[in-house]
């Protein structure tokens, strides 16, 4: 099969074939349908820090068709069509009964969905409706991260709310809050790309102002916010976002930061600010999110702005390496 696979840090990623996947005893082949590219992906391939080996292949945002069953597979036959949880998990521990799946001991992340075909397990599969896409079923994942951080920040109905970053789990927070009650969303950015789309999102107001970060925010939301969201992952944000919370209010890193940072702790304190940080997901938000696009839920769906093939993948992934209007880019292996 035609896969687009990992050669080194710092390295373009390369288009070519590979050995077709053959589901072991409780595995199942998934011919990918649709895939995104996702901003971790992008930080894979330029940090030590994710563990990536020459060979690998990304992508663990996508959805597809069976097309193979290994032995002792229940519940799914070729044909059916199901968006993958990319969580590894045993499926029988207590965790993973609870859904509570990211703390299974077998957890991994699931990539393999920049190829045609990618290997995974039943219970990390969802079926997909009849009423949705393959590309719906590509961008539950992030979706479902954003989720899982909004329920986490304990945000309350009428609450205040910035987020801090407008890349895809920004803007998903953004629809998130908004749709559980928050009275007004604020999303803050370094640059205007994707304005209209947070205000499609759910953002009441988008902020730019490099000059004046924490007084622009603040007049733009009429106060301090109840809640942060810092879904960018860099150093100093945590910092910011103490300036930006109301006292006893609440701090949740989304981000991915590998880098050490710094903040006054004094001044979290003297607020008593609340720093929650959020992992993953659990399985029934991603049903909840999934649940919320067969509901209807449009707004999501203007995340993706281009779809590419494999062939093109390599150099679309490094031109989205610099900040651009793209959003959520699709793979249509």
């Amino acid at each position: 099969m035609k896969a687009v696979t990992f050669q080194g840090l710092h390295t373009p990623l390369k288009w070519e074939e590979v050995a077709d996947p053959t589901p072991a005893a409780g595995e199942l082949v998934v011919k990918v349908g649709r895939c995104g590219i996702c901003g971790s992906d992008l930080h894979m391939t330029e940090d030590a820090a994710y563990g990536c080996q020459h060979g690998d292949i990304l992508g663990h945002e996508f959805a597809g068709e069976v097309v193979e069953t290994g032995k002792d597979v229940s519940g799914y036959k070729p044909g059916d069509l199901v968006s993958v949880i990319p969580l590894k998990s045993c499926g029988q521990c207590e965790q993973c009964r609870k859904g509570t799946v990211q703390w299974c001991e077998q957890f991994g992340l699931q990539g393999g969905g920049y190829a045609e075909y990618a290997v995974t397990r039943p219970n990390q599969c969802v079926p997909l409706p009849s009423d949705l896409s393959l590309a719906d079923g590509a961008i539950i994942e992030p979706l479902a991260v954003a989720l899982h951080g909004v329920n986490l920040s304990g945000m309350k109905t009428g609450d205040k709310v910035l987020v801090l970053g407008a890349g895809p789990i920004g803007l998903a927070v953004a629809f998130w809050a908004k749709r559980m009650g928050a009275a007004r969303v604020a999303v803050q950015d370094i640059a205007r790309h994707q304005e209209q789309r947070a205000l499609e999102m759910g953002a009441d107001v988008f902020v730019v102002d490099p000059a004046d970060p924490v007084g622009s925010a603040t007049r733009a939301l009429g106060g301090p916010a109840d809640v942060v969201f810092e879904c960018v992952g860099i150093p100093g944000l945590i910092a910011q976002g103490v300036e930006q919370v109301r006292p006893d209010g609440t701090i949740l890193l989304l981000g991915l930061c590998t880098k050490p940072d710094t903040f006054n702790s004094f001044a979290m304190l003297s607020k008593q600010v609340r720093l929650v940080t959020s992992a993953f997901f659990t399985r029934q938000e991603y049903i909840a999110t999934l649940a919320a696009l067969e509901s209807g839920a449009l707004a999501p769906r203007t995340m993706v702005t281009e779809t590419i093939t494999l062939a093109n993948t390599p150099e679309v992934f490094e031109s989205l390496k610099q900040r651009s209007g793209q959003c959520k880019v699709m793979i249509a292996p």
